[in-house]
């Protein structure tokens, strides 16, 4: 039988005068407009698709209650048979759902659920567009069962696909409000907010247009563009 979650919405961050939630909406906003074109990105790239979901794969291990916050249209959660998902673009939810998760709309920095629902959190490609980073993570770990796992998928800013990504994201509709992270910040915003045991894997070497097979899947970080981090509560 399929768990349920247990709503707990947190209209105060979600109110229309909220600073934070403003800047969110112009980020969102793209996504919204485009979802059907952010989708068929995964057709276009098929094996940089497939290398960065076994990357998350092999760090996410077995997820009883797992949710994927920031879901977009459900390609990673639904392969990794992760049910649940949240996603503020009401065009990605809708393609989402005709993937078979169950979405709900909300924002990362106000999870509208109650603590420790989960034993996994995934986030992948999530944290740069993200408007409060610390509240989102903090977010994450109140979620989280004790020992539960947050597994973060990004580019790393630090990489020549990263490098690549900033110098052309002014044309690029989704990337034009993105703030690109290096792991190294994204681990010590993990370490402020109490999260330990942290693991990485990494994939993505060389530019999109001239991978045509699966590029290697390996441990550690600062070589891929595409790197996962595994953290604990």
């Amino acid at each position: 039988m399929t768990r349920k979650v247990v709503l707990d919405p947190r209209p105060i961050f979600l109110s229309a005068m909220n600073e934070p939630y403003k800047r969110m909406m112009v980020k969102i906003a793209p996504f919204e407009a485009h979802a059907v074109r952010y989708d068929t990105w995964f057709e276009r790239y098929p094996q940089v698709y497939e290398s960065e979901l076994l990357a998350v794969q092999k760090q996410l291990d077995e997820c009883r209650m797992g949710i994927e916050i920031g879901v977009g249209t459900g390609r990673f959660a639904a392969p990794l048979r992760i049910h649940f998902g949240l996603e503020p673009s009401r065009a990605m939810g809708k393609l989402a759902r005709r993937r078979g998760l169950e979405i709900v709309t909300g924002l990362a920095e106000a999870l509208p659920f109650r603590d420790a629902q989960f034993d996994c959190v995934l986030m992948v490609t999530v944290v740069c567009f993200l408007a409060k980073l610390d509240t989102a993570l903090q977010e994450a770990y109140r979620v989280l069962q004790s020992g539960g796992r947050l597994v973060i998928g990004l580019i790393d800013k630090q990489s020549a696909l990263g490098q690549q990504y900033q110098q052309k994201r002014q044309a690029n509709p989704y990337y034009r409000w993105a703030t690109f992270y290096s792991v190294d910040e994204v681990v010590l915003h993990l370490k402020a907010v109490g999260f330990t045991d942290f693991r990485f894997t990494q994939t993505i070497y060389h530019p999109l247009d001239e991978i045509h097979e699966q590029e290697p899947v390996r441990p550690g970080y600062g070589a891929g563009g595409f790197v996962v981090i595994r953290a604990r509560k």
